[in-house]
């Protein structure tokens, strides 16, 4: 089972993850890039939207809303993403503003009408997680506080040799409050063009069982099961995960044999 799909970056739009190409049961994700005073017009019905702006500026408006320069950073390593949530069944423009735009483009499946509105950098919540050789950086761009039917976005930004999504987890379940089942997409960029990681998806029932080199470009996909990451030595690693589903939100279960490592840290820091 082939979960890796890679991005080469260039102007324009590109599916990436589709119903056709893919095993998730939610989400879809495409690749917007424009330069300077081009735009982009997207229209698909019945389906809500997340544009998370990787790097550059832009406006985006449709009937009735128009939110201008969003986005502040120059490259992923700058701060947390802004962006723009777009309900269903609700046409929009692109327009890039002071440089290239580069944005990955979210979507789900949606019954419900939600109003458009804007993601800024300073509302979003960050939180430092994890210890030691797990410890990252998250950001959680499009979460519970902010309406969406099923989509849910974050940011981690991890270094040198340390882990990620660690220790393993898993949303495949309904079992709420538990765990719920959730699709996700991990796409991956480093601070330097050589730089790499790796991605692990495997499963409790062991009919998934990848690991993945990781570049700047790679996207995996997580239909189910275990998803841990690592950075290797010397090197900074973002990524964007997109998780959609009917339980928006962090209901997961820790790998039962690796349990002990949070058990461990968290006594070690109670002496």
């Amino acid at each position: 089972m082939d979960l890796k799909k890679s991005y080469t970056e260039k102007y324009g739009y590109e599916r990436i993850i589709t119903a056709r190409n893919s095993v998730l049961t939610y989400e879809e994700i495409d690749m917007l890039k424009l330069a300077e005073g081009k735009s982009c017009s997207i229209s698909e019905a019945g389906k809500e939207f997340a544009l998370m702006v990787l790097s550059g500026t832009c406006t985006v408006k449709g009937s009735g809303f128009c939110f201008e320069r969003v986005g502040k950073r120059k490259t992923p390593f700058d701060g947390v993403a802004e962006g723009v949530y777009i309900g269903k069944d609700t046409p929009f423009t692109v327009t890039a503003v002071g440089g290239d735009v580069r944005i990955c483009v979210a979507k789900a499946p949606a019954e419900k009408t939600i109003q458009p509105y804007r993601i800024d950098a300073e509302e979003v919540r960050t939180k430092t997680l994890g210890e030691g050789p797990f410890e990252r950086f998250a950001a959680f761009n499009l979460d519970e506080c902010r309406e969406a039917q099923r989509l849910y976005i974050g940011e981690f930004w991890a270094e040198d040799g340390n882990w990620a999504s660690f220790p393993p987890h898993k949303h495949d379940v309904d079992d709420m409050p538990a765990e719920g089942a959730l699709d996700e997409v991990y796409y991956f960029e480093f601070d330097k063009p050589q730089g790499f990681g790796v991605q692990m998806v495997y499963s409790k029932e062991g009919d998934i069982n990848e690991a993945y080199k990781i570049r700047t470009g790679d996207f995996v996909e997580i239909p189910k099961g275990y998803h841990p990451c690592a950075v290797a030595p010397g090197y900074r690693c973002y990524c964007l995960w997109i998780m959609a589903g009917n339980n928006r939100g962090l209901f997961s279960t820790t790998q039962e044999e690796h349990t002990w490592i949070n058990e461990s840290y968290t006594a070690k820091n109670d002496k």
